[in-house]
């Protein structure tokens, strides 16, 4: 139990505040974009730089208590219960270096903030269907961008990473130094530290054609069917995804929309108008869409092809990835999760891979990095309100659904799309058996006594003998 002298000695340790249950800034330090997670951790450190979470991490594990991280609680799946929980928020270091095309930033920057910097000399981030998110966060699950099919996992092109591992050192880790390491940060969801800086690639953008159609969800089972037969025509600068939408009634669902079943096919093209709208143009003729927003677009505006809230909101998750997306596949989502089936989801998304995803991009010198799915076809990803009434139906309903696929899947998961972790089976499905072996010793190695115990984490291999 923590006493006053131990909350003293970590005051003294750091120069950012450190927040107790009963303080007015608690719930402002705790606080996660999904709603549904409450964190109620004994204490909290809002670090001011990466000295301060290098303190507080030697401070913890003197004091026998787990660590964990937070800056803006996208990924939040599970609640955190005790122990020291970092808010990395306020590092907010941000460099572009337009002739090398990287960034380095900060553990508590966003995408949006690197794309106001970046845009301007023509280059973009591999960031994913909103901008709102941490990079870091986002980046260590290995990171699913809207451009992946034309470069990749964002994992795939991390140059370097600044992180405090367990017994509170702060590392600069890359392909040459502790490569293994490094390796294994770059999908492995900071089983094995805590990010405080990340350098990065970033890629030219010239024109850019992206938007949306949105369908009536009677019209599924050919628009799916569209769908399926569309993807083969597609070159890899073109990235689709396609969801089962049931939208509420809230502010932000486009007004004609609300209360609505409906299929929102989203598109993103490094491409110009005669381009995007030819490749668009099997889809347009599927069915009469009741919004199609599809066209040139300003890079800045990229948040408006997905268009996922930008307003905190209570939600549960999972998702599967797959091998096909046959008709036995559409059949049995459509049989769970389309027109008339009572699905209680907000959404049941489809994301085709492929591209540079399916390729290991490796950079100069370094080890393969530890994302899974490069052998899927697709990422299954289920998203439902976790709040009464219908918080019972909306988990039940995901766990028939990932059942019902389970014929088509591969068995695996993406760690940023898996949704609550379950038990150790379960969260070794986000990577491949050898992956999992090695990130199994590395934790041995560099965090023997499971310290970063919260999110999705694993546990070390035993000791030989």
């Amino acid at each position: 139990m923590l006493v006053s002298d131990d909350i003293h000695a970590l005051s003294r340790a750091v120069s950012g505040p450190v927040v107790l249950p009963d303080s007015p800034a608690f719930a402002e330090e705790t606080f996660a974009f999904n709603l549904a997670t409450v964190h109620r951790p004994d204490v909290v450190l809002g670090a001011a730089d990466a000295q301060d979470v290098a303190a507080a991490v030697k401070w913890a594990a003197e004091h026998r208590l787990p660590v964990s991280v937070q800056s803006t609680g996208h990924g939040a799946d599970s609640a955190i219960d005790g122990g020291l929980l970092i808010n990395t928020r306020r590092l907010q270091d941000l460099k572009i270096d337009p002739v090398e095309r990287t960034a380095r930033v900060g553990a508590g920057v966003k995408w949006r903030t690197v794309l106001e910097a970046s845009v301007p000399h023509g280059l973009v981030g591999l960031h994913g269907s909103s901008t709102d998110v941490g990079v870091v966060g986002y980046t260590v699950g290995g990171g699913l961008p809207v451009l992946g099919r034309a470069h990749g996992f964002a994992a795939d092109h991390v140059r370097s990473m600044d992180i405090v591992t367990a017994d509170g050192a702060l590392r600069r880790i890359d392909a040459h130094d502790e490569a293994e390491l490094f390796s294994l940060m770059r999908g492995g969801k900071g089983n094995f530290g805590i990010v405080t800086a990340l350098e990065f690639s970033l890629f030219p953008v010239g024109e850019f054609y992206g938007g949306g159609i949105i369908y009536p969800g009677a019209d599924a089972a050919p628009i799916l069917a569209a769908f399926r037969q569309w993807l083969p025509t597609l070159p890899d600068d073109a990235s689709p995804s396609i969801s089962l939408l049931r939208l509420p009634d809230m502010d932000f669902v486009p007004e004609p929309l609300r209360n609505q079943f409906v299929v929102h096919l989203r598109f993103a093209f490094l491409g110009n108008r005669e381009d995007g709208d030819g490749l668009l143009a099997p889809m347009r003729a599927v069915s009469t869409p009741l919004m199609d927003t599809a066209g040139p677009m300003d890079y800045l505006d990229v948040d408006q092809i997905h268009m996922d809230p930008t307003d905190p909101l209570p939600f549960t998750e999972g998702g599967a990835l797959l091998k096909d997306f046959g008709d036995e596949t559409v059949a049995d989502l459509l049989e769970l999760a389309g027109d008339g089936s009572g699905c209680p989801l907000l959404l049941a998304e489809i994301r085709p891979l492929g591209g540079a995803l399916s390729r290991a991009a490796v950079l100069p010198d370094a080890l393969p990095d530890a994302v899974s799915g490069r052998d899927a076809a697709f990422l299954l990803f289920l998203v439902g309100f976790k709040m009464p009434p219908i918080a019972e139906a909306v988990a039940a309903s995901i766990r028939e659904i990932l059942a019902a696929m389970a014929p088509h899947s591969t068995g695996y998961t993406l760690v940023n799309f898996h949704g609550e972790p379950g038990d150790e089976a379960d969260r070794a499905r986000a990577w491949t058996p050898a992956v999992y072996e090695r990130m199994r010793s590395a934790k041995s190695t560099y965090d023997p006594g499971n310290l970063l115990r919260f999110g999705h984490a694993i546990t070390g291999a035993p000791a030989a003998g």
